[in-house]
């Protein structure tokens, strides 16, 4: 029994020990965690990022300007193509028949005033014989006054003396007026000085007839890459003004980045900003704050959204902010893909 005393003592000497080990290790992984959640405080001072971000591309909807049959095709699908190349082309004949009647229009018209230059009411030929008239039956009126008065003649010639002057210089007027009417015809209008208006307005539809013409064939309003081009096929008809393929631009890559409203506090233009992609994770661009959105995404979409005055839930807004990109990507940016965007408040190089 008296060895067993020294045994218990050494046993129980080691108890206290244990109690500060787990002591330590129950106050070690708080102050761990604490620790952490400082330097990941410390590491998101002077930065804010957003994965509500995608690539943008100018994109231009081609269409028509005229309507008809497309009767040749010249691209396919994610074709690149250069601006000015021809896309497809529809058929042109309707265009040129129209064409053709402006000139006749043209042609009726000229020789209309041919015609209207040697009529006979321009050379005042008309106004002459009229005035001629007009002295002889003045002459015999004289003559049957004069006899009238001496008893001579009748009632009835000195009525139809009378009548014949009055003949005369109704002929006369008649004569002036077709003259005036012929000149007018011949004349020139302000709005097209030394030109008819009757050729001026055929000429304009000549014109019209051939930018119509001219518009049957589609080319492309910039360089980029064909898209939805499997509307185009030959004997489809195209409508005036309707889209039939879009154009990506190959150029003017930009980042679209919805950051919370929160986020830009500190926010400026030209600030430094970083890029990640998902679809390309070994990928990372540097870029700047080029512009912040003038309004918010729900401001300008189709249908804002209409909180009533009752409903105190507040929902943070997103503004969306332009990235342009100062160095090319190695891999080919696809419009529309996910993207990280970090933008660096502090101004500092990281």
């Amino acid at each position: 029994m008296a060895d067993a005393e020294p045994q218990t003592a050494e046993t129980a000497a080691p108890a206290p020990r244990r109690r500060w080990g787990r002591i330590a290790v129950m106050l070690a992984v708080p102050l761990a965690l604490a620790g952490g959640a400082a330097i990941y405080w410390h590491s998101l001072q002077g930065k804010v990022e957003t994965d509500n971000a995608y690539v943008k591309q100018d994109k231009v909807s081609v269409s028509s300007l005229v309507g008809g049959t497309i009767v040749d095709v010249l691209v396919k699908e994610n074709q690149t193509v250069q601006q000015g190349q021809l896309l497809f082309r529809i058929d042109p004949q309707p265009y040129e028949i129209d064409l053709a009647q402006a000139n006749a229009q043209i042609a009726t018209a000229q020789a209309d005033i041919t015609a209207l230059s040697n009529d006979a009411a321009l050379s005042g030929a008309d106004i002459s014989s009229a005035r001629e008239e007009i002295a002889f039956a003045q002459s015999r009126l004289e003559r049957q006054k004069a006899l009238w008065d001496r008893g001579f003649t009748t009632k009835a010639d000195l009525d139809a003396a009378e009548h014949a002057v009055a003949q005369a210089r109704e002929q006369l007027r008649a004569a002036e007026a077709r003259q005036t009417e012929a000149r007018a015809k011949l004349a020139n209008g302000a709005a097209v000085p030394g030109q008819n208006p009757r050729v001026a307005a055929a000429q304009a539809q000549k014109a019209a007839a051939r930018l119509d013409l001219s518009r049957t064939e589609i080319r492309a309003p910039m360089a980029g890459l064909v898209g939805q081009a499997d509307r185009l096929q030959p004997g489809q008809q195209v409508l005036a003004n309707l889209p039939v393929l879009t154009l990506v631009g190959v150029h003017g890559t930009y980042i679209e980045a919805n950051f919370k409203e929160t986020d830009l506090a500190d926010m400026k233009v030209g600030q430094r900003a970083e890029v990640t992609f998902d679809a390309y994770p070994g990928i990372r661009l540097k870029g700047h704050v080029a512009s912040i959105g003038a309004g918010t995404n729900s401001e300008f979409s189709l249908l804002p959204a209409q909180n009533a005055s009752a409903n105190w839930v507040k929902v943070t807004q997103r503004v969306p902010v332009r990235i342009e990109l100062d160095e090319k990507s190695p891999r080919d940016l696809i419009a529309g893909l996910s993207v990280d965007v970090t933008v660096f408040t502090d101004g500092k190089k990281r």
